[in-house]
């Protein structure tokens, strides 16, 4: 027995836990998994377990996707009912160990893996770290962090189910954004939320009220991009979890109402050499190259892979013109109405800010996404376009900038017909991805909502 094993499993019976919690990130950013006893765990450490592969064959409501039905003629290899649902392979990452709050019970997170190559074609987390394995084969280090926006409502999940969604009372009043007062009223909320953070190790750097209400806004501490994104996606699940148990829900929907600017998930990420030295900026502290390179990819790569920025069709509706989020691929130097803003820190480094993210983007396909694009901006050279003073959304419009798609169904085919994305993510990743989103589109546009049935019942 190796002495890792031998230590988690003398801390188990220690504390009396015959149990052990494991997950894995689907496609939409959903965390799937389960308990596993002790001995099954055992089995599991330098080996392999099976998960039933529907759940990345079906949607983020559980329904199977029949892609024959949205016109797109897909036989996956991976999932489906030609597969008849067979399980999926998954490893447990033993470098992701924590202990989840209140209970001393350990999780691991899993990845996919593939008989045919180190990286599963499906797997958001494999695809990541195929993305930073290349970029660390050329000495180039990624240091980022996430930063969510939520919003909590004072009801508990089973009361928000039997209003129907109706009447959501947020858990703090009023627009007071930033506020010492609304904070120091409720500091025991915030506190014991960073503390429950801590404790699972997906510790913050910040949290304050944002100025709507019920809103929060997060900013987890920066760490190598792979640990970052674990820490991203256990965060948006556990804080769910702790404010159920607090008898509230979180959401991180992108926009909940159209009362409010919306909810966004920013990626702000720096580049490194072994040494920790900055790679975007000169010797005088200016950006360099590199730096200018990056930012040309991210202008022009990311409105052709804008689903796995803004992977639901409510994603489209944050995504508009002054509501804080952008609506082109602009870059600026601390200019918050661009897409992409570059950050001067206190030591004259750079580091990039993401912000087209809403909080319901899966953190492993923004992180792939993103890095990318800097990936591909940097090897091929590519310029970006001048650089916004002022308001973004004024140059909108300008041949410069590309403009975003304005429906998830038009940006889906926009990939779908993308060589770049082929090439950086690979055809069964396209190609399956792509053809979940138009599903996501068809479902919405087949269903009838409170806006039709306002609209049009008496008039037409």
């Amino acid at each position: 027995m190796n002495l890792e094993l031998e230590r988690i499993l003398n801390h188990c019976q220690e504390h009396g836990i015959s149990s052990i919690l494991i997950g894995l990130t689907d496609m939409d950013g959903v965390i799937r998994g389960k308990y596993v006893d002790l001995q099954k765990f055992k089995d599991l450490v330098g080996s392999t377990g099976g998960m039933c592969d529907c759940i990345f064959g079906w949607d983020i409501d559980d329904h199977l996707y029949d892609f024959g039905s949205i016109g797109e003629r897909i036989d996956s290899p991976f999932t489906g009912w030609n597969t008849g649902f067979a399980d999926l392979r998954y490893r447990l990452v033993s470098s992701t160990e924590r202990y989840v709050p209140g209970t001393k019970m350990p999780y691991f997170v899993g990845e996919l893996v593939s008989n045919e190559s180190e990286y599963h074609p499906l797997c958001p987390r494999s695809l990541l770290r195929r993305i930073v394995d290349s970029l660390s084969r050329r000495n180039v280090h990624v240091v980022a962090g996430y930063e969510y926006e939520f919003f909590v409502i004072d009801e508990s999940a089973q009361v928000l189910r039997d209003q129907d969604y109706y009447s959501l009372r947020s858990i703090t009043k009023g627009r007071f954004g930033y506020s010492v007062l609304r904070a120091a009223a409720n500091s025991s909320q915030l506190t014991d939320f960073m503390d429950y953070c801590r404790e699972f190790d997906t510790s913050l750097e910040g949290l304050h009220f944002e100025a709507d209400p019920g809103t929060w806004e997060a900013a987890l501490n920066k760490r190598v991009l792979l640990e970052s994104a674990d820490c991203a996606s256990l965060f948006k699940t556990f804080a769910k979890t702790y404010f159920q148990q607090h008898g509230s829900v979180a959401s991180f929907m992108a926009k909940w109402s159209m009362n409010f600017p919306g909810q966004s998930g920013h990626f702000h990420f720096s580049l490194v050499d072994e040494n920790g030295e900055d790679l975007f900026r000169t010797r005088d502290g200016e950006l360099n190259d590199i730096g200018k390179f990056a930012i040309g990819g991210l202008t022009k790569f990311l409105p052709e892979w804008l689903p796995m920025l803004a992977p639901n069709v409510n994603s489209f509706t944050r995504l508009t013109k002054g509501a804080w989020a952008p609506i082109g691929a602009s870059w600026g130097e601390d200019n918050r109405t661009c897409a992409f803003r570059v950050i001067r820190g206190g030591d004259n480094g750079f580091h990039i800010e993401n912000r087209v993210p809403g909080a319901d983007s899966n953190p492993y396909l923004v992180g792939a996404a993103t890095l990318a694009a800097v990936k591909l901006g940097i090897e091929r050279e590519i310029e970006p376009p001048p650089c916004v003073t002022g308001n973004a959304y004024d140059v909108a419009n300008s041949e410069n900038y590309a403009r975003f798609p304005s429906t998830l169904r038009e940006s889906a085919r926009r990939m779908s017909e993308c060589d770049s994305a082929h090439e950086a993510f690979g055809k069964e990743f396209v190609e399956h991805y792509v053809a979940s989103r138009i599903w996501e589109s068809r479902e919405a546009e087949r269903s009838v909502n409170d806006w039709q049935v306002r609209r049009y019942f008496e008039a037409s």
